[in-house]
């Protein structure tokens, strides 16, 4: 079986669309028979992608730091807890727990394990693609600043190697099972 690690928000103030965005994901993970690696935390599009994939028979693993159990903010739908100190160390274990790692619309937070994720991938440490769920363009911006660095320079590899794009779920069931 294969594992997805979802980057995602816990913020509760997402507009409908990325919510649906999220439980369709969930749904998805479950139907292609795949487990769901995530935050862990029972709020915002966390919780939607968690409770789809788990009415949808997926396994749930939830990589929870420390303050999140003392805030008392983690998911009651999780079936593997793996507690960590930190949320360094949180994407370490995700990168490790999962085959793809898929990144929904979301804030500082999602942008930086995408990025801690593609850095480790240009440097050698994997070869595990992100893919960016392009909600209503949410990533265009993104992208647009990763065409400027090569433009400019500063990517020296081919980031199409580790990074993909899906605007549609139809896009999103392809590539996670071609990975």
């Amino acid at each position: 079986m294969k594992n997805i690690a979802v980057f995602c928000a816990a913020s509760e103030e997402i507009e409908p669309q990325y919510v649906a965005a999220a439980a369709e994901l969930g749904t998805l993970l479950g139907r292609v028979g795949a487990g769901l690696v995530y935050g862990g935390a029972r709020a915002g599009l966390m919780e939607v992608v968690a409770k789809a994939a788990k009415s949808a028979g997926a396994r749930v693993t939830g990589v929870v730091p420390f303050i999140l159990e003392e805030r008392n903010r983690v998911s009651l739908l999780i079936d593997e807890k793996i507690n960590c100190r930190n949320l360094s160390e949180r994407k370490d274990i995700m990168l490790e727990r999962s085959d793809l790692l898929v990144a929904l619309p979301g804030g500082i937070g999602t942008l930086d394990e995408i990025f801690h994720v593609l850095a480790a991938a240009t440097i050698g440490y994997h070869c595990k693609r992100v893919v960016l769920y392009n909600v209503d363009g949410y990533w265009n911006g993104l992208l647009e600043m990763i065409d400027a660095m090569r433009n400019k320079g500063f990517l020296r590899c081919n980031l199409e190697n580790f990074l993909a794009l899906a605007s549609n779920a139809d896009e999103l069931e392809r590539i996670i099972s071609e990975s």
